[in-house]
C-alpha cells in the first residue's frame, strides 16, 4: 500500500513511517520544508504549505491511502486570540487542501484517516464513547471544526475514519519527558485536585491503531484512540513517581497553574474519563492497556 501522510515528520508520524516501512508499504510525506525535514530513510518527502494542493496534488491519485496528522500543537503557550486561530487554520485549512486533492484525483485513495483530540467530549464528565455528543468549550469546538475539515470526501467514496486521540506518551517525543521532569526532580505530585482524567495513550498504540483501521475493510467514522485503563491524575503520577523510584508528595496546587498558564491550565487540570469503545469492538488488541505496562516500557 502506498501511503500519504501530511504531518508525518511530528512525533506520532516518524514512529508511524517506520512502522509502515517495516510493515513492507511505501511511504509519502508532505513537509513545507523536504530539505530540513528529520525523517526516516526510504520515505519520499513532497513539498506543500499546509493550505492549498499546489504543486503536490497530482501525487494524490498514486497514493491507496492517507493519513492527516496536522495541528500546531496546543503546547504553544500563551493562548492568545490570535495564537488560537492558529490552532484552527492549521487544521482546517490543511484538511481542506487534502480533501481538494482527493476531489481531483482519479483514481482516488481507498481510506482517510483524520486526526482529532479526546477532548472532542469536554472537559468534564461522566465516562464517555464514540456516542457521546461534543463539548461546548474551546477545545471541543475545535475538535468539531477539525473533523469537518475532510468530511467532504465521504461523499467521494473515501472511507473515512477520525481519530480522537489522547496525550500520546512515547521515549523520544510528545510530552511523557515534560510530565515526567518534576518527578524526576523530586518534586511530583498531583496536579490540582488530582481528581481529573488523564487521557493517554502509547505511542506504539498510536501507530498500531493507525495501521489497523488502514488495513480494516469495513472501519468508518469515529474512534476513540485512548488507552482502555482510565486514571485519575493523582493516580497517573503516583505510578509515575513509582516508577521512577521517586517520592510521590508535592501537590501543585491550581490556583497556581492557572496564573501561571491562564487558559491553557485546562489541559492538566481538567479531563473526561473517555473509553476506545469501537476499537475494542473491531478487536483491536492494544499492546499497552494499563498504565503500568505503558510507563515500564516508557522508563525502562
Amino acid at each position: 500500500m502506498h501511503v500519504l501522510i501530511a504531518g508525518g515528520s511530528g512525533f506520532i508520524g516518524t514512529v508511524l513511517i517506520r512502522d509502515l516501512l517495516a510493515d513492507g508499504h511505501s511511504v509519502s510525506v508532505l513537509t513545507r520544508d523536504p530539505a530540513r525535514a528529520k525523517l526516516p530513510a526510504g520515505c519520499r518527502a513532497l513539498r506543500w504549505d499546509g493550505r492549498s494542493a499546489d504543486g503536490w496534488g497530482g501525487a494524490m491519485c498514486q497514493v491507496e491511502a492517507v493519513v492527516n496528522l496536522t495541528g500546531e500543537s496546543l503546547s504553544k503557550w500563551p493562548w492568545t486570540a490570535e495564537q488560537k486561530e492558529r490552532f484552527r487554520s492549521s487544521r482546517v485549512l490543511a484538511g481542506q487542501a487534502l480533501t481538494e486533492a482527493i476531489r481531483l484525483a482519479d483514481p482516488r485513495p481507498r481510506v482517510l484517516i483524520q486526526s482529532s483530540g479526546i477532548n472532542h467530549y469536554g472537559l468534564s464528565g461522566d465516562l464517555a464513547d464514540e456516542a457521546t455528543p461534543p463539548g461546548e468549550d474551546f477545545l471541543a469546538r475545535l475538535t468539531v471544526d477539525w473533523e469537518a475539515s475532510t468530511r467532504e470526501v465521504e461523499a467521494l467514496g473515501v472511507h473515512r475514519c477520525v481519530l480522537r486521540t489522547a496525550v500520546v506518551l512515547g521515549k523520544k517525543g510528545g510530552l511523557f519527558g515534560l510530565m515526567a521532569l518534576p518527578v524526576r526532580l523530586f518534586a511530583g505530585g498531583r496536579l490540582g485536585t488530582g481528581r481529573q482524567a488523564v487521557p493517554w495513550v502509547h505511542v506504539q498504540d498510536a501507530s498500531g491503531v493507525i495501521r489497523f483501521l488502514l488495513t480494516h475493510e469495513v472501519a468508518r467514522g469515529a474512534y476513540n484512540l485512548i488507552a482502555p485503563e482510565n486514571v485519575s491524575n493523582a493516580v497517573f503520577y503516583r505510578q509515575l513517581a513509582a516508577a521512577l523510584r521517586r517520592p510521590y508528595w508535592f501537590p501543585t496546587p491550581a490556583f497556581l497553574l492557572r496564573i501561571v498558564l491562564g487558559e491553557m491550565s485546562v489541559l492538566i487540570l481538567d479531563g473526561r474519563p473517555v473509553r476506545p469503545a469501537r476499537l475494542l469492538e473491531a478487536g483491536y488488541g492494544f499492546r499497552f492497556p494499563t498504565l503500568e505496562s505503558a510507563l515500564r516500557d516508557l522508563v525502562k
